[in-house]
């Protein structure tokens, strides 16, 4: 006979098998009425996102949730936006910036043309940030950058250059932090309750809707930057997109990762050089 606590713990893991299964068919049910495919995607991080929307819904399960997805394209939108991560910020960890300007900038000056993609792009703060660094190191106007999401909306939303005024300061340090050659206010205008950037920023910048997990490469790239995304994919999927920009970058291309992410034990290990291990920096040399 169970003792309580061993009763409990059955209680407890028929729960999460319950649950994973309801979560399973939820991203089931995203994929094939929507398209969004996020069945790779590392469970325990959807597991959370998933049940906060639950409760913001005021429902009682996620098989509600499910239920209530398929028949309101509105709450689709809601979920979405959950689960495609979206958090960021301009300049976010100065130390890549310095980096990147240190050893990726002066390679870029050898070539007449670079293309970037800036592979989950968000809202689009990292895409603007790269911008003003380029423009800073006069490589702006030789540059085309790719900025691409699975979110249509976080992608609109990026490519109308709106943001917090009350973020301004935090990105204003970060900027410094960079070491940045003008004074970042000079980029922005304070306009529809936010701040309003140039939309000089934005025009060698083609936006689009790119989904990771489905879609394939689409040009040939000098630097690829994709930080803080994988973390959030099984070990399936990282090894997937790793393949995707194996194949999308050009040899002595560079790739750019997020501080919690590596190319270590990944089939594409050997395929690149370490450029800055503490800025998750790479080049692939075959």
């Amino acid at each position: 006979m169970a003792l309580p606590l061993e009763r409990e713990a059955l209680a407890a893991n028929a729960q999460l098998e319950l649950e994973n299964v309801e979560l399973g068919l939820l991203l089931e049910a995203v994929y094939r009425q929507y398209g969004y495919d996020f069945r790779q995607y590392a469970l325990a991080s959807l597991r959370r996102r998933v049940w906060r929307r639950v409760k913001e819904e005021r429902l009682g399960s996620i098989t509600a949730l499910t239920d209530q997805l398929l028949h309101d394209r509105a709450c689709m939108a809601r979920v979405l936006g959950d689960l495609s991560i979206n958090v960021t910020a301009m300049f976010r960890d100065p130390g890549f910036y310095v980096s990147f300007a240190e050893r990726v900038l002066p390679q870029l000056h050898t070539y007449p043309f670079t293309r970037i993609w800036v592979a989950g792009c968000s809202t689009g703060e990292e895409v603007y940030s790269l911008a003003i660094l380029l423009a800073e190191h006069d490589l702006y106007d030789r540059t085309r950058i790719y900025a691409t999401d699975i979110n249509q909306l976080a992608v609109d939303q990026a490519r109308r250059g709106v943001y917090p005024l009350d973020r301004m300061q935090e990105y204003t340090e970060n900027y410094i932090k960079t070491g940045g050659k003008r004074s970042f206010s000079e980029y922005y205008v304070a306009a529809y309750d936010g701040a309003l950037f140039d939309a000089a920023l934005s025009e060698n910048v083609v936006w689009a809707q790119h989904n990771l997990a489905q879609d394939g490469t689409f040009n040939e790239f000098q630097v690829i930057l994709c930080r803080n995304v994988l973390i959030y994919f099984d070990k399936a999927l990282q090894n997937r997109v790793q393949r995707l920009f194996y194949e999308s970058l050009t040899r002595f291309g560079t790739l750019c990762l997020g501080n919690k992410e590596s190319m270590r034990f990944s089939a594409y290990e050997d395929s690149y050089e370490v450029v800055d291990p503490a800025a998750k920096i790479y080049r692939r040399f075959k």
